[in-house]
């Protein structure tokens, strides 16, 4: 295993998710704070099932 889903509460008192990689990079986050950890953990399950077949798009 080369990365780890993290779960933390940040300085706004709200659950977020990060993707760590084993050297401490951040590779992806949740990019917003969930109410409570069950929510925050059903966003993290939602990335986990969909983004395995997401397409590639070149930003332009």
């Amino acid at each position: 295993m080369t990365a780890t889903f993290e779960l933390f509460v940040d300085s706004a008192d709200q659950w977020q998710w990060r993707l760590a990689h084993t050297n401490g990079n951040i590779i992806a986050d949740s990019g917003e704070g969930y109410a409570s950890r069950q929510k925050c953990t059903q966003g993290l399950k939602s990335v986990k099932q969909n983004a395995a077949n997401a397409d590639v798009a070149n930003a332009e």
